[in-house]
């Protein structure tokens, strides 16, 4: 029973998406952290986008990735273009809050990326991330290559096993390949956790190891 504000825990149908609008919203291209771009082409380097609840506390976990060239945070997995956080927090536009993370796979291995995503949330939850609930903090990878959607379809069933010897439920990953659209959030939300290093941050995992 998903009990007050269940509507929030099931994705909208299409004819109750919020329009959106055509433009991006804007966004100030530099990492706060690094300095490098958040948006804009990065030869020789990977992208994955990843959702474990709130947004702020789960970019933080992957800009300090050693391999990692650059993050941003923003909204996939839904419908609505080029939404705002309130429209996103409404339940209107099916996306998750996610992480777009911009790898060297030379120094990162994607199975390495993979453990910290398992082991950084619970993703068992469904909709929702531990008093967080809604679609917008469901899990989810969204893959950009075959070789990742196969590593990624792996991992889960090996931490499955893992989390089932633990007396975890099934896990509710959305594992998608080709990656859904990704709109970047608003400014404010960019490296939240660098600008306000004492905000929210709802990032917890089980407990078990994930072992890739």
């Amino acid at each position: 029973m998903l009990g007050v504000g269940a509507w929030k825990q099931r994705l909208p149908r299409e004819a109750d998406l919020l329009p959106g609008r055509g433009q991006p919203l804007p966004l100030h291209n530099v990492h706060r952290v690094h300095g490098r771009p958040l948006r804009g082409e990065f030869p020789g380097m990977e992208v994955v986008e990843v959702g474990l609840g709130c947004f702020w506390g789960a970019e933080r976990k992957f800009w300090n990735l050693p391999g990692v060239h650059t993050t941003a945070v923003g909204y996939a997995g839904g419908g609505t273009p080029n939404p705002t956080y309130e429209e996103v927090c409404s339940g209107q536009t099916g996306h998750t809050e996610a992480v777009r993370v911009v790898y060297d796979p030379a120094q990162l291995d994607f199975a390495a990326l993979l453990k910290a995503f398992w082991e950084s949330h619970d993703p068992t939850q469904g909709m929702r991330q531990g008093n967080d609930v809604g679609t917008q903090y469901r899990s989810a990878l969204y893959c950009h290559t075959q070789a990742q959607y196969d590593a990624a379809l792996a991992s889960r069933d090996a931490y499955q096993e893992s989390l089932q010897a633990s007396g975890y439920p099934p896990i509710t990953t959305e594992i998608a390949y080709p990656a859904p659209a990704f709109f970047y959030a608003e400014d404010y939300h960019q490296q939240y956790l660098s600008k306000n290093p004492n905000g929210y941050c709802g990032l917890g995992g089980t407990g078990v190891s994930c072992a890739i």
